[in-house]
């Protein structure tokens, strides 16, 4: 098996510094790229690790730094105090995920994938960013998310996806209730998405962190973890060259 390369890519966004992580197997020739939106820690260890799990030998993913170089949550208390200020405008954490989907195009076009042979799949808070680039039709085949948060602050403002989108919910997630379940189908089928929502029976947030371990809150299930991963990357194979 060729060896998986890591390269750090710097990028601006207003203004500030950003560093996310190109993951691809070192001599391949990928034909599709996925940005990839890690949880609410941001770039770590264990989101590069689990990118390079997922990569394939027809695929780069670039790992999107959500918070910038001089941000690197180390406890959930500073993850939490990172995310707020990003969940809280909506628009920034827009054009971040816009800016790191450039970087995923131009840097994977160096490898020799098509600009328009892109998707994105996240976890949690990065589950929400992904499905924000869902909302506002970026040229992207297909989101998936992962134990995501779904709310947006104005679903009126949705428009059509241009990919397919998944979201794959852990049943028993206490911080995805069924009123946000209701209100995220119902968003969907207003702009006619070609949506999928997936429930997991037993599962809670956080499913597939090997290090989540709070039952009944945030716990690893290496079952629903597998089948999950199954399902995105069918839907990819499916909608990417």
């Amino acid at each position: 098996m060729a060896q998986i390369s890591v390269k750090a890519v710097r990028y601006q966004v207003d203004g500030i510094t950003f560093e996310g992580h190109l993951v691809y197997h070192a001599g391949s020739a990928p034909s599709r790229g996925l940005l990839m939106a890690p949880n609410f820690f941001g770039i770590s260890d264990a989101a590069i690790a689990q990118a390079k799990r997922q990569v394939r030998e027809n695929s780069v993913i670039f790992v999107a730094d959500p918070f910038g170089v001089d941000t690197r949550p180390q406890t959930p208390e500073q993850a939490m105090a990172a995310m707020g200020p990003v969940r809280a405008d909506n628009a920034m954490l827009r054009r971040r995920m816009n800016a790191a989907l450039d970087v995923l195009k131009d840097e994977a076009g160096k490898l020799g994938v098509a600009a328009d042979n892109l998707a994105a799949f996240g976890f949690c808070f990065g589950g929400a960013c992904v499905l924000e680039l869902a909302r506002q039709a970026a040229p992207v085949k297909a989101v998936a998310s992962f134990h995501g948060l779904l709310q947006t602050p104005d679903p009126a403002s949705t428009k059509t996806p241009q990919g397919a989108v998944l979201v794959l919910n852990g049943a028993a997630d206490p911080l995805v209730p069924s009123e946000a379940i209701a209100g995220f189908e119902q968003e969907m089928n207003s702009v006619k998405a070609d949506w999928q929502l997936v429930n997991f029976g037993g599962a809670v947030h956080s499913f597939t962190d090997e290090g989540a371990d709070r039952p009944g809150e945030n716990q690893y299930n290496a079952k629903v973890s597998r089948r999950a991963f199954a399902m995105m990357h069918d839907l990819f194979d499916e909608v990417l060259a």
